[in-house]
């Protein structure tokens, strides 16, 4: 359990929450929501004790498993050091006896400081340390012959994986896990659905990905109003019940308020004359009455709309027998994509999905390189990304909006957030870029930010203006959501759904995936037996069809 009583946090002048006690109950899966710079991550700090509450107290358990999110933290150290990390009392006396050992001599004290801390070893499972944590690896998709490699060898996502297995090593008392499915492929956010659903502890959890916390979630508790308030069930339950409860809170105030002016009217009207007890008696009432001001919710909900200039051709994009290979260091050729063929029709959208590391990006961007009047320039490499062999046909008059998985690399630094929108449009007028910037939550001066200095929501928001200004008939969208609150998901969902543009869309959100996509690209198979399965039908029915042929 941990439990929060009357805890205040403040930045300047800005109140995130006031006074807010709260208890997390063992056995319960919360998630914290709230709107980007709601306080979110920084209520998770004060739970895990990494920063204390400027008023209030904080009770946590001895054992807690915490999702750290710095990747670059642990790459002197190998994968399965790392992991065993999690348990800090276990590592810490592991290094203290290898300390001893490594001693050309051992004193008597060093001998006696040896049991005591094989006492330790053996009271915190260390002897299965390493096998344990190899079977969180294996079952995050971390093979066994990465175990021993150090951390900086390894790409961005695989590191999140194991970052993930430090947090639930150690059977800790209770998992507080920021951003988990940010980087993991759809395959092993199922895995860590049903890993939390299986848990028994205790589980907090951030996260923007809606349908992950519907799955786990028996509970939410919900940063805004500047408190926090703790709902049943999901995250589409909590907002059912949040909206219900402001209504019928609204509802009694506006009551209450036409009451307090008829009876301030009677107070006007006989207060000089001599019905001064029932004038005093309605002064009380309108006392008990008094409605209390509402705290402004401090949500946004950008407004997404893709619109298209012109629609293009029947055919948006064909190609046939696409191979992309890679040279390796070892000078060995890694094949990526063999022999793929396809045809595109407009309007369609494309999901791309499958496991990280299979191609779906590579695939995306040497299709690119072929594109009418694309520069590779303004792709995320420098180098060249076309294809090995293979031929490609894009449509007639095809203009694509391009949403890079590195997206805040492809806003150059030196300009300002209206600058650079004006720059694709010189021709557009100041009040449409402030209209634009205002539908993505740029409000007032905030157009004027330093591209520099933009967050990686920011960027996001900025690109899908740049999109939406330059109105193209086909968008390939790369991960869109890695930045995104669960607002700006849910804006970027319905605009996808509502675009009559073509569409080829890389993302792990299983409800972008099943609720915008017409068709399916499922990477899958190792280098022996890659394959990409082509299902021209939304989720749902590939997911049926997949499971009658397994049968």
């Amino acid at each position: 359990m941990i439990s929060v009583s009357n805890v205040t946090m403040r930045y300047g002048s800005k109140l995130l929450f006031e006074d807010v006690s709260v208890t997390f109950i063992n056995g319960r899966r919360y998630g914290l929501t709230g709107p980007n710079g709601a306080g979110k991550s920084t209520f998770m700090k004060v739970l895990t004790g990494e920063l204390d509450a400027q008023k209030g107290v904080v009770v946590r358990p001895r054992k807690l498993g915490i999702l750290r999110q710095d990747q670059y933290a642990f790459d002197a150290y190998r994968v399965i050091d790392t992991v065993i990390m999690g348990n800090k009392g276990l590592w810490a006396a592991l290094e203290e006896r290898e300390e001893i050992y490594n001693k050309p001599e051992m004193t008597d004290d060093d001998g006696i400081r040896l049991g005591e801390l094989e006492g330790i070893v053996g009271e915190e499972d260390g002897y299965e340390a390493e096998s344990n944590a190899a079977i969180l690896l294996q079952g995050l998709d971390i093979p066994d012959e990465v175990h021993e490699r150090k951390m900086s060898e390894l790409q961005g996502g695989q590191k999140v994986r194991v970052l993930l297995a430090q947090a639930l090593f150690g059977n800790p008392d209770a998992l507080l896990l920021d951003e988990p499915t940010n980087y993991l492929d759809l395959d092993s956010i199922h895995w860590l659905e049903t890993f939390l659903n299986r848990y028994n502890g205790l589980v907090i959890t951030i996260s923007h990905d809606r349908h992950f916390l519907n799955s786990i979630c028996t509970h939410i508790a919900d940063i805004d109003y500047e408190t926090i308030i703790t709902y049943t069930g999901g995250y589409d339950d909590m907002v059912l019940q949040k909206t219900q409860v402001r209504s019928r809170i609204e509802g009694q105030n506006e009551q209450r308020e036409k009451k307090i002016a008829q009876l301030n009217e009677f107070i006007a009207r006989f207060s000089a004359g001599t019905r001064s007890s029932q004038v005093n008696s309605r002064k009380k009432e309108v006392e008990r009455l008094a409605t209390t001001e509402l705290a402004r919710s401090n949500i946004q909900r950008p407004f997404i709309a893709f619109k298209v200039e012109k629609p293009g051709g029947k055919h948006a994009l064909e190609f046939e027998a696409v191979n992309k290979s890679y040279a390796q260091p070892n000078g060995k050729t890694e094949h990526v994509i063999q022999g793929f063929s396809a045809s595109v029709m407009r309007g369609e959208k494309v999901i791309l999905m499958g496991r990280n590391g299979q191609g779906k990006t590579t695939l995306l961007k040497a299709l690119l390189a072929n594109a009418p009047g694309w520069q590779t320039a303004r792709l995320e490499e420098a180098n060249p990304a076309d294809i090995d062999s293979g031929t490609v046909k894009w449509g007639h008059e095809i203009s694509i909006g391009y949403f890079a998985q590195d997206h805040k690399g492809s806003i150059p630094h030196g300009t300002t957030a209206a600058e650079w929108l004006h720059s694709f449009d010189p021709k557009a007028a100041k009040e449409d870029i402030r209209g634009l910037l205002g539908q993505m939550l740029f409000k007032g001066e905030e157009g004027n930010k330093k591209t520099e200095a933009l967050s990686g929501g920011e960027a996001a928001r900025l690109l899908f203006c740049k999109i939406m200004l330059m109105k193209p008939n086909m968008l390939i969208l790369d991960e869109p959501t890695n930045h995104l609150d669960l607002e700006s998901i849910n804006a970027l969902n319905q605009a996808i759904q509502k675009y009559e543009g073509t569409v080829f869309l890389v993302t792990h959100d299983q409800d972008l995936i099943e609720e915008s996509g017409t068709r399916i690209w499922h990477f899958d198979g190792g280098p022996a037996d890659f394959r990409i399965t082509d299902f021209k039908g939304p989720y749902e029915e590939y997911e049926q069809k997949m499971a009658a042929a397994a049968k």
